[in-house]
């Protein structure tokens, strides 16, 4: 989570380091990735259980048991891995149509760093009455501004192709994060639950 705050407020010599580290992906993961979802997904829990959160499909702020909880962080969870995932592939194949060779853990290093205020944010998630959508337009806002200084200094593009690859990154980024917010969101706001998941059922044996 430092590292989340040196990126939004260092930029570029923060994402120098970066690159010149060469973590590998599983680093990434377990040592950086892990450790935040968790810590924010643990606040962001504790909020829905102990404040509650404001749904307007009922007009007043639902306090969340705590099987509602783990359901809901265990999927949010997943959702923001796959999202990661995925958005590091699709990076490294948009890449490669711009004549560029480049690795999957260049790809991963860049969204799985760049997306770290989006995560961040959702630690305000925990008030009742912060709208979901605020901390996804606020976090998403800052992801790409920083993605900006640190796709071509992990990836180094050829510097003729560099803008087209951040552009089309960064759409698929929001595109992606816009969808996975979308879900949440609703659950959040009581229009959709997550009681009877299969997650939810394997949480509550």
């Amino acid at each position: 989570m430092i590292k989340a705050l040196l990126l939004i407020f260092g930029g570029g010599p923060v994402w120098d380091n970066v690159a010149q580290a060469r973590r590998g992906l599983v680093f990434i993961f377990t040592i950086y990735l892990l450790p935040m979802l968790v810590i924010v997904g643990t606040v962001e829990g504790y909020g829905l259980k102990h404040w509650g959160k404001w749904q307007s499909s009922i007009e007043q702020i639902k306090n969340f048991t705590t099987r509602e909880v783990a359901g809901y962080e265990a999927i949010q969870f997943l959702m923001a891995v796959t999202v990661i995932l995925v958005c590091a592939q699709l990076v490294k194949i948009m890449a490669e149509t711009f004549h560029g060779r480049h690795t999957y853990t260049q790809a991963f290093t860049v969204v799985a760093y760049g997306l770290s205020p989006l995560f961040l944010f959702h630690l305000l998630d925990a008030l009742p009455l912060m709208n979901p959508w605020i901390t996804w337009a606020l976090g998403v806002v800052l992801s790409v501004s920083i993605i900006y200084q640190g796709l071509p200094r992990v990836m180094m593009p050829d510097p003729t192709h560099a803008f087209g690859l951040y552009l089309v990154s960064a759409i698929v980024l929001v595109l992606a994060t816009f969808l996975e917010r979308l879900f949440t969101a609703f659950y959040l706001s009581g229009t959709i639950n997550f009681r009877h998941s299969f997650v939810s059922h394997m949480l509550g044996r």
